[in-house]
């Protein structure tokens, strides 16, 4: 069992997975999210999709910046990861447009604030007419506050958002086939849509790269910030406080372990806008990290031999904490958290247009034949098969 395990969490979600099974799997069964019959506009034409998503364990980072800082500005930073991560799932069928937000958010009034609480339902309509500067459209429609303080230890920010597009413009999966190549979109630096640096570490593995990171001084000084089921050797066992720097990072610690989740909202609306009928797929490399496109696909194998160079964030973690790559793979996205698989043809032009965003973009592999779904990544100690 590795310590992503073990510290309570799934990258796979096996039991989720085997509990949702026998669910009805949509119009599109090979979709990255499930499509439904247009109940909204009843229009056999059109679909309606409908995700829900959240911040997680960053919200209790967030918490502990707070606490050591006085620093408000960090629950800005979880309403985005809330939000992106419904957004950019939804990008991987085709929908970029029209999205209705809802957010739910539960806190412990005992360590939350209602200041705190203020900044987060402001952000939340702040972000939904940021998107709509960018050009992708978002309306913040309600929801729910909650004081659950025998539920949640500190606070949970969850969203909820629904579209409906036409089907003819649905990206259902369903065209993975050997040949394709596969671009990847980065997870760091800073776009030119972004403030700050952005470290990719996205909204998957904050429970490990919290507790594999930060100093052991924080368990004693804030018991509400993590599960007291976790095994005592696996709790706050890493070098860092939350403000140290590491010269390979521009920002402090805690700062990049917060760094928003970056969306890939208005390069994905301008890829899909002009190569749909080139784009076999695509692969949001979240939950799984970059063993997520397995789940997609019939008898392919997916070689990704040419990934971007391990950022900062991911190294750190590594040498902190000596996971090992394979596991690092399953948990984190190691670079890129975006991933076209497109006809080759093709290739340079969508790399163009995510530069020009001043997001980095290559091949970073490609898809063969299998008679099973399989992924070799080349990693730094070698080829490693899932």
């Amino acid at each position: 069992m590795d310590n992503y395990a073990k510290r309570g969490v799934s990258s796979q979600k096996e039991e989720v997975h085997n509990a949702i099974k026998n669910l009805d799997k949509g119009l599109f069964p090979d979709a990255f999210c499930k499509i439904t019959d247009d109940y909204l506009g009843l229009d056999d034409s059109y679909c309606n999709i409908m995700h829900s998503d959240g911040a997680g364990t960053k919200s209790s980072i967030a918490y502990l910046y707070y606490k050591e800082t006085g620093d408000l500005s960090v629950f800005k930073g979880i309403v985005m990861d809330a939000i992106v991560m419904n957004v950019d799932d939804m990008l991987c069928v085709g929908a970029f447009q029209n999205f209705l937000l809802s957010n739910t958010i539960g806190r412990n009034q005992k360590f939350i604030s209602g200041e705190i609480l203020n900044i987060i339902i402001e952000e939340f309509d702040k972000i939904s007419n940021w998107f709509c500067e960018m050009g992708i459209s978002m309306v913040l429609t309600g929801g729910e506050t909650a004081d659950v303080g025998d539920l949640v230890r500190t606070l949970i920010i969850d969203s909820t958002i629904t579209t409906r597009i036409k089907k003819a413009n649905i990206i259902a999966n369903d065209k993975l086939t050997p040949g394709m190549v596969i671009i990847g979109l980065s997870s760091y630096g800073k776009a030119s849509y972004e403030k700050y640096y952005n470290s990719g570490i996205g909204s998957n593995g904050l429970t490990s790269a919290k507790h594999d990171l930060l100093n052991k001084i924080y368990k004693k000084k804030y018991p509400e910030s993590f599960n007291p089921e976790i095994p005592n050797d696996l709790l706050y066992c890493g070098p860092y406080k939350l403000t140290d720097r590491d010269l390979r990072l521009p920002i402090d610690i805690g700062k990049a372990l917060l760094s928003p989740t970056r969306t890939y909202a208005p390069i994905i609306k301008e890829i899909i806008n002009n190569f749909k009928d080139h784009i076999g797929g695509i692969v949001h490399c979240t939950g799984g990290g970059q063993t997520k496109c397995l789940k997609f696909g019939k008898n392919v194998h997916y070689i990704k031999n040419n990934l971007f160079d391990i950022p900062p964030i991911f190294q750190i973690i590594h040498e902190s904490s000596k996971t090992s790559y394979k596991e690092m793979f399953k948990v984190y996205n190691m670079g890129h958290r975006m991933e076209l698989y497109v006809d080759r043809i093709i290739a340079d032009d969508i790399i163009n247009i995510s530069k020009k965003f001043n997001v980095d973009a290559k091949i970073i592999g490609e898809i063969r034949e299998s008679e099973n779904n399989k992924l070799t990544i080349k990693s730094p100690t070698g080829n490693i098969e899932y």
